[in-house]
């Protein structure tokens, strides 16, 4: 009987499965089902800091009194901020009783306000890991690279000294310098690494004039991007890596593995598949384990990483070779 456990985060886990942060996870019937199904741990849906702003602005603007009243401005706007993450908690807390898998909240947020004080909610409602997903798209020109990546240490500044839960960052590969800087985010103390968030992407209706979502969910081509840069930076980080986007079966996910992953986050492929797909990615693992004669996860964690590899530059080829470009 092979072992199926790993640990990220600090947190043990069963198997390397996690469910990603999205709709499926913002119920406590799906999280029941998702763990029922074999996740080894659940990302709830997270709370969006625009949301919240969101939310108490469309508030306002309901209200044609409000103006009048700068006192009551403050007071709706506190109200709805408090109520969203009332409502979060609760899910949080209800997730608890009824699972046995760790539940990890996430946040998403755009700058450092204050407002990530709430974190300490999170932790006091049981979470046992709190996930920061954060993208700050590089558009305004004033702002220079080091002005928008300064915001993601301010921020894990504040949060790692507010909770002492453990606290993993989501990213993008949206930086001047990749590599150096999801170096430097492992060295703030967090416990983990996700590689990549995967964002909303705009269309363009040519008929109706209206910019659209692109595809929702993640195909298994996209798989790419996060495998070359886990390779690449598991063995240098400071904390563990879990990989996302493109994951769509046990290959996928074995794949993610051998490159050094200690987990995977799963989503699109719920979505598409429903949850009954856990167990057969984990039964992919298992008798793959089995025919390679790994007893634990740990025997091939990392074994296809740039350190390990037989031909890690594969890993920093950018451009096509001459075989392949059909170049002569």
């Amino acid at each position: 009987m092979v072992n199926l456990s790993t640990s990220y985060m600090g947190l043990k886990l069963k198997n390397p499965i996690i469910v990603g942060s999205s709709g499926l996870t913002n119920s406590v019937e799906n999280i029941k089902e998702a763990a029922a199904n074999g996740a080894a741990a659940v990302v709830l849906k997270s709370l969006f800091e625009e949301q919240i702003k969101h939310s108490a602005s469309h508030t306002l603007n309901q209200d044609t009194h409000s103006n009048y009243y700068p006192e009551a401005e403050d007071y709706i706007r506190n109200y709805t901020r408090h109520n969203d993450v009332d409502r979060y908690l609760k899910l949080i807390r209800d997730a608890k009783q009824a699972v046995d898998v760790p539940i990890i909240a996430s946040i998403n947020c755009v700058s450092d306000q204050e407002w990530i004080e709430f974190a300490t909610k999170i932790e006091e409602a049981g979470a046992d890991g709190l996930e920061l997903n954060m993208f700050i798209l590089p558009s305004d020109p004033h702002h220079s690279s080091e002005y928008n990546e300064n915001i993601y240490f301010e921020v894990l500044r504040k949060l790692t000294k507010l909770v002492k839960i453990p606290v993993s960052l989501k990213i993008s590969y949206y930086f001047s310098s990749l590599s150096k800087m999801v170096l430097k985010l492992s060295w703030t103390g967090i416990s983990g690494l996700v590689f990549f968030n995967r964002f909303f992407s705009p269309d363009i209706d040519i008929d109706k004039f209206e910019i659209k979502a692109s595809s929702v969910f993640s195909h298994p081509e996209e798989i790419a991007v996060s495998l070359r840069w886990v390779a690449m930076m598991s063995t240098k980080v400071h904390c563990d890596i879990a990989a996302s986007t493109g994951i769509h079966d046990g290959k996928g996910m074995i794949k993610q593995l051998l490159a050094g992953a200690k987990a995977v986050q799963i989503a699109s492929v719920l979505y598409k598949k429903g949850f009954q797909e856990i167990g057969i990615m984990l039964s992919e693992l298992e008798t793959w384990m089995t025919k390679h004669n790994f007893k634990t996860t740990d025997e091939f964690i990392g074994r296809m990483s740039v350190k390990e590899a037989d031909n890690p530059a594969a890993y920093e080829r950018v451009q096509f070779m001459k075989h392949f470009s059909g170049i002569e």
